[in-house]
């Protein structure tokens, strides 16, 4: 083992060039961050800092690159303006596949992809701490397709983000994976996905998206993936919520003492109730009085808490990172039958009104994402 180290610092002394060390793999931080999905862009600083964030989440489209340069992408640009600001940062790098065939390897078509890739790749490797390749595969692509074309898409595009991350370092996470809880996912195409990441040395892990309708349903995700990782890698869930078990609830009855105290019919629905707060926002307690009178809600104020309590006990979760801000696209067309989102989130401008100091919390989540920094 000497005789190595002095030819090594031999090598070096001579200006031979010694093979670079591996980077080190992103430990277990159990970390819990701000997700903002494809709205980097909404990114507010003085929320981030009110709940002590110190993880930013977003994701990046690549069809994008054709419309855009990637130097004046506003999320590549968040991205940059959030590293340069010290907080660390995951990407998800996401391909649309919903109305289009994946690409065959070695084809005109698969290197047309590869190429507008190499275009985002020197805005995003060695800036971003973490990049997921792939947002989620298995729903953003045609059905008839999740097989092994899916496969053979994903694992070619991770070899050529392996190939130029070589010099960077970034730590790599394949993503995401969703409804793992439900037997009908547990496909010979997400078994390969799986044995792909944990074969794949360069990998550190897999990122999950457990969106579920109860809270049993996380442990079924756990029980079917760290099995089939190796022991020493760690995983992301750059996305977790109760949105499913919201939507169950959006044509309950709304609490009768909520109703005769603001002047609602009996009758009234919860979905009513939330676009009256979409027209126009609610004073905080008003807002904090409907869900808090809500048992369907209040009973779950905590999810939160709880899904981390369950994330850290494995030992192996890097990063997690939760709904963060509402944005225009979780109040568009509000109805009945819209999925819920604006409800996971920690911050709500869009149905609360700011208080003094110029925030919006949404109710129960911000004490919570606080305690669990």
């Amino acid at each position: 083992m000497r005789l190595v180290a002095i030819i090594a610092a031999l090598i070096l002394v001579s200006g031979g060039q010694a093979a670079a060390a591996p980077a080190p793999s992103l430990p277990a931080l159990g970390a819990l961050g701000a997700n903002f999905n494809e709205n980097l862009d909404q990114v507010n600083y003085r929320e981030l800092k009110s709940a002590h964030a110190t993880w930013i989440r977003g994701f990046y489209a690549l069809p994008e690159a054709d419309t855009t340069p990637p130097e004046n992408s506003k999320t590549l640009t968040a991205i940059r303006d959030a590293h340069d600001r010290g907080y660390k940062t995951v990407l998800s790098l996401k391909f649309p596949k919903n109305n289009a065939s994946f690409p065959a390897p070695g084809s005109p078509e698969m290197a047309a992809e590869l190429a507008r890739l190499d275009r985002v790749l020197p805005f995003v490797l060695g800036v971003a701490d973490v990049v997921t390749i792939g947002n989620e595969p298995f729903i953003e692509s045609l059905p008839a397709e999740r097989d092994a074309r899916l496969n053979e898409f994903y694992e070619t595009v991770a070899r050529h983000v392996i190939e130029k991350n070589k010099a960077t370092k970034t730590h790599l996470y394949m993503g995401a994976m969703n409804r793992l809880d439900l037997p009908q996912n547990q496909t010979p195409a997400a078994e390969r996905y799986l044995r792909f990441v944990r074969e794949t040395p360069e990998l550190e892990g897999v990122d999950l998206h457990p969106h579920i309708p109860d809270e049993a349903a996380t442990q079924a995700f756990l029980d079917y993936v760290l099995p089939k990782l190796r022991p020493e890698q760690t995983f992301l869930v750059t996305e977790f919520s109760l949105v499913w078990y919201w939507q169950q609830h959006l044509k309950d009855t709304i609490p009768a003492t909520f109703a005769k105290r603001y002047g609602y019919a009996a009758d009234t629905q919860v979905w009513q109730v939330i676009g009256d707060a979409i027209k126009n926002p609610f004073p905080s307690h008003k807002w904090n009085e409907f869900l808090s009178s809500s048992p369907w809600f209040e009973s779950k104020k905590h999810f939160l808490r709880d899904e981390m309590q369950l994330f850290r006990a494995t030992g192996r979760l890097a990063v997690a990172t939760y709904g963060f801000r509402q944005i225009p696209s979780m109040t568009a067309n509000w109805s009945a039958t819209k999925v819920p989102w604006l409800l996971n989130c920690v911050y709500a401008p869009l149905t609360v009104q700011p208080g003094g100091n110029g925030l919006a919390p949404g109710y129960a989540w911000i004490n919570d994402f606080r305690a669990l920094q």
